[in-house]
């Protein structure tokens, strides 16, 4: 019985997109700030789940692979801002679900923890920068369709949070 020779042949090139196969950005890729985003996502999910405390969860997330790409400094304030702030970030989440907040996935919720306090913190990232990264969040790591509800939410905060940035915009974009 003789044996089939081995290929030699390699497999066609990858263009480098710096996308994965699914669509999203690879790691490598990432902004600073949208990998602030992730780990604050991380940290808020295991404030929610677990109960942790914010300086146990801070230290952890420090030490995982990647978090010196991180800009710290938004971590930071995304994690012990949304802690914080929680029940007031609740509060104007809470008129524009149409489920009580115990049904939300703790994913989704830290994702809207994390778009509310940007639009009312972080005056210096658009809002529809604010959006898209946290509708990309819910995408890469909620459920099926929680980045639609996600994005449904914070589409609705907006104008009471960014109004005039929103005003300024679409009135931009009418001149053009």
């Amino acid at each position: 019985m003789s044996e089939a020779p081995l290929s030699t042949a390699r497999p066609p090139r990858q263009a480098r997109t710096g996308l994965t196969s699914t669509g999203t950005r690879k790691a490598s890729s990432k902004p600073p700030r949208t990998r602030a985003r992730e780990f604050a996502l991380q940290a808020l999910y295991q404030h929610l789940v677990g109960r942790n405390e914010a300086a146990g969860i801070d230290s952890f997330t420090r030490d995982l692979a990647g978090f010196n790409k991180a800009d710290a400094a938004h971590f930071d304030a995304l994690l012990h801002g949304c802690i914080e702030m929680a029940a007031e970030l609740d509060a104007l989440i809470l008129p524009l679900l149409d489920r009580p907040m115990a049904e939300i996935s703790p994913v989704e919720h830290s994702v809207m923890w994390i778009g509310a306090y940007e639009l009312q913190r972080c005056l210096d990232v658009p809002w529809r920068v604010v959006l898209n990264e946290c509708v990309e969040l819910a995408k890469e790591f909620g459920g099926t369709d929680g980045h639609k509800y996600v994005n449904a939410v914070l589409n609705g905060l907006a104008p009471s949070l960014r109004g005039e940035e929103m005003a300024h915009d679409r009135s931009s974009a009418k001149r053009s």
